[in-house]
């Protein structure tokens, strides 16, 4: 009886068992029928359909740009290009070889160009060639049936008919890389799109892109085309008008040619840049065609740098352009007073330090329009004995520096200003008094960009209040975004008073001068070696390297309506180099508009 019962025990024990095992089977059966049936419907769903129907996008025409009196500055040109149909019958390799000698590709060119869209679970086609010469479309167009993998396309290719002129305001278009597919999912973008990449081209992307259109067509087995069934026209964004004058843009790019620096011109009512120069400067043209990683990196390595947009990425040593900063903040804390005279004899010894003026012969006595106006070193350090490096510093960030303007071109910088907590945060140090002496007149850890200085030179010319810039029309329905720094407008009439001074009678500012235009202007110059590497090189016969060249300035006085911010870079003093082209971007502008208005009300 035992052993019947112990048999029996061990013929149920392997029951259960066979049932598991055929549960588990079923189950992953089932399973695997609920995938292919609900999970992935809609993936075998789209391959069914490619069978016999082929969904292409049309591309939108990207949309104008145009400079501010309506002159454009980026079009489109019709452009014929050839794609991969990825859902192909044939497999790759089979093609590769005649189809790249078909096309004049290197066969592992266009391998490299189908793989990296491998991961894609699309049937869009992978662009493989673009801007195609008319030869090359012929040779395609006649082997078609060959090689229905090819697909002909004409589509809007972006064009600037200026060149490399206002290239750091427009920006570029490249092709869009996998892993920004990857990481925008949300985004309507295609495989092998042209994408803004820099400045305005970036900013208002989805502006000027509008919405693509899609062409339904049947095709047969081969994947030939057998007609079209159904089209979706795209829908075109919209045109964009930049603040930017094409004249004044183009005059200020013939005067900074051949050297490296920026200039930026703007409006000091509404912020609107009226012309954006960062030299050197490139084409755009060029990065329509799509390059090699060897040309990339070619441009990219340039020690000219120029890709990079100056005007808002550079952070330069402000010179003596910050002591436009330190007057005000010794004026407001009542440390001295417009009246306030001290003596130069060309150097003073401080903290047991000489620190010498530019002027070695040495200035004599002076108040303060008049060290603005000669830009004297040891008055400033005389502010600076008397001032803490942090009552510089909060001046200095309540006239907008220290942080990024709001421009609405990305990558702006925000320059540095110093101060007794960022040094002991960032350097783990304190700071000394002798530090501050330099703060003064711009030199030590003080950073600012061309913009930042345009910005700050338009807020003294507004007596007070701060401007956002933007390089886009204002279309008089949205006010000037304004912002009140709240100090007395008297303290800035002390310091316009030096800067007139400065550029009228014959301070150091006096290369801009513009006969019956009432310019007002600061001058800097930046020390970018030490003095005492720069004498051992005098000693070994070597030339120093010269220091970067500032001018800031506005007009008329009374009633501002123009920026001139000018840096060149080893451009030596800002009176002799940026000051005079600072002039004559001023004579430009008060040709075309102030001489223009004055006929016009006559």
């Amino acid at each position: 009886m035992a052993k019947i019962y112990e048999d029996l025990s061990l013929l149920i024990k392997r029951s259960k068992l066979t049932f598991i095992i055929l549960g588990v089977i079923l189950f992953l059966v089932l399973a695997f029928y609920w995938k292919i049936q609900i999970w992935d419907h809609q993936k075998y769903w789209k391959m069914a359909e490619a069978n016999h129907l082929r969904f292409l996008p049309i591309p939108a025409p990207r949309c104008l740009i145009y400079d501010r009196q309506k002159i454009i500055l980026a079009d489109n040109q019709p452009s014929f290009k050839v794609s991969w149909l990825k859902e192909s019958i044939k497999t790759d390799d089979q093609i590769i070889e005649p189809v790249s000698q078909l096309l004049n590709l290197r066969p592992e060119e266009l391998k490299s160009r189908i793989e990296r869209y491998r991961w894609l679970q699309s049937f869009e086609p992978v662009i493989i060639k673009d801007n195609l010469k008319l030869e090359e479309v012929a040779v395609i167009e006649a082997r078609k049936e060959e090689y229905p993998e090819l697909q002909l396309q004409v589509e809007p290719r972006r064009f600037y008919p200026f060149g490399s002129t206002a290239a750091h305001v427009l920006g570029y278009l490249q092709e869009i890389s996998p892993e920004e597919l990857k990481s925008n999912p949300g985004r309507k973008w295609r495989r092998g799109e042209m994408i803004g990449k820099s400045a305005v081209e970036k900013q208002y992307d989805d502006y000027l892109t509008g919405q693509v259109g899609q062409l339904i067509e049947t095709v047969d087995s081969q994947g030939r085309s057998l007609g079209e069934v159904n089209r979706i026209e795209p829908i075109k964004g919209q045109d964009l008008i930049l603040s930017i004058d094409l004249d004044l843009q183009k005059r200020a790019e013939e005067l900074i040619q051949e050297k490296e620096g920026a200039i930026v011109v703007l409006d000091p009512r509404t912020g609107e840049c009226l012309a954006w120069v960062s030299s050197p400067s490139y084409d755009p043209n060029r990065f329509i065609t799509r390059f090699s990683p060897e040309e990339w990196l070619s441009i990219i390595s340039d020690p000219a740098r120029p890709l990079e947009n100056r005007v808002i990425r550079g952070q330069y040593s402000p010179g003596s352009i910050f002591k436009i900063v330190t007057a005000l903040t010794s004026l407001e804390t009542g440390i001295v007073s417009d009246r306030t005279t001290f003596f130069c004899s060309g150097s003073i010894n401080l903290y047991g330090q000489d620190f010498a003026c530019w002027f070695k012969p040495g200035h004599g006595s002076l108040n303060l329009p008049e060290a603005i106006k000669n830009s004297c070193n040891v008055y400033f350090y005389q502010l600076g004995r008397r001032l803490t490096v942090d009552a510089i510093a909060r001046y200095a960030r309540i006239l907008g520096l220290g942080k990024a303007t709001g421009v609405d071109i990305p990558g702006e910088k925000d320059g540095l200003v110093p101060s007794t907590d960022w040094k002991r945060k960032v350097q783990g140090e304190t700071w000394f008094p002798g530090e501050t002496i330099s703060v003064s007149i711009g030199q030590g850890p003080v950073l600012v960009t061309p913009l930042q200085v345009a910005a700050l030179t338009a807020c003294v010319a507004n007596r007070g209040m701060k401007i956002r810039p933007r390089v886009t029309r204002d279309d008089g329905q949205k006010a000037p975004e304004q912002e009140s720094t709240g100090l007395d407008s008297d303290i800035f009439e002390k310091i316009i008073e030096g800067m007139w001074r400065s550029v009228n009678e014959g301070g150091t500012g006096h290369g801009a001068y513009q006969p019956g235009f009432e310019i007002c202007g600061k001058t800097g110059s930046t020390q970018v070696i030490s003095r005492e590497k720069a004498e051992k090189m005098i000693e070994r016969g070597e030339e120093p390297a010269k220091t970067h060249s500032w001018f800031s300035g506005f007009a008329p006085r009374n009633d501002p309506r123009i920026v001139v911010t000018v840096l060149v870079e080893f451009g030596g003093m800002g009176g002799q180099t940026a000051a005079p082209l600072a002039g004559e971007i001023f004579k430009v502008y008060r040709e075309k508009y102030v001489r223009q208005a004055n006929l016009q009300g006559n």
